[in-house]
């Protein structure tokens, strides 16, 4: 097609190598998706439980609306998983041991614990897919991003709990105890599934032709992610 400007650009572009014409780059990215789609599915689950605890009508409704929200999430997530020619339930089987396992771990005591949980704990497994994402090609980027994006979840806790503390001071230190332990559980979680999924081991290590990050940067990357828990207890009003 030298013949023609238009047919030569024509071919570059369909003949322009893809990331996904990586099997490991892709097999990366269905892990990826996998564990953020159950992660959202599990979010789900949670709120509606949390729901029942809800000391109101209000709180109830509220919190419901939330974990509906969360299945929208997972419908672009599928979407996405099948366009990759991949089975979503299959890439998310392996996710639901160690995300059921954190959760049986952290099991909030009341309603309070239960708020307190699913803005840290979500806002925690949400910065390490953000910091993952870096690594990714940009529609995949970008699906991602939009899909950790807050439904109003958080605006809805800070304002409950803050009207608490205002009645009961000693709230605030039970549950700065609690979103310590939240954090360190999330921490471990978030080693333990990087570590035990090569595919993800391997896109967050690089490549020959991908960037990645050695000990020292991913050691950067999980104080980036305390600082950001720091931020979140700030904003509860919780000491940390």
């Amino acid at each position: 097609m030298t013949d023609s400007p238009t047919g030569s650009a024509t071919a570059d572009v369909s003949e322009a190598p893809s990331a996904m014409d990586d099997p490991a780059y892709r097999a990366a990215v269905v892990d990826l998706l996998g564990a953020i789609a159950y992660g959202e599915i599990s979010a789900f689950e949670r709120l509606a439980e949390d729901a029942k605890l809800a000391p109101g009508l209000e709180d109830k409704v509220a919190l419901a609306t939330l974990a509906a929200g969360q299945l929208d999430q997972v419908a672009a997530l599928r979407t996405r998983l099948e366009e990759l020619g991949a089975d979503p339930f299959e890439a998310m089987t392996p996710f639901r041991k160690p995300i059921e396992d954190f959760h049986r771990h952290t099991a909030p005591a009341d309603w309070w614990e239960g708020l307190v949980k699913a803005y840290v704990g979500d806002g925690i497994a949400h910065d390490f897919y953000r910091e993952v994402a870096a690594f990714l090609d940009p529609e995949t980027r970008d699906l991602v991003i939009a899909t950790l994006g807050d439904t109003g979840h958080a605006d809805f806790v800070v304002e409950r709990l803050r009207a608490a503390f205002e009645v009961d001071r000693q709230l605030s230190g039970r549950l700065a105890l609690w979103g310590r332990r939240l954090m360190g559980e999330a921490l471990t979680q978030a080693q333990r599934v990087a570590a035990e999924r090569d595919a993800l081991a391997a896109l967050i290590a690089g490549g020959v032709d991908r960037p990645g990050l050695d000990l020292v940067a991913i050691g950067r990357m999980f104080a980036r992610m305390t600082e950001r828990h720091a931020a979140r207890m700030t904003t509860l009003g919780l000491a940390h």
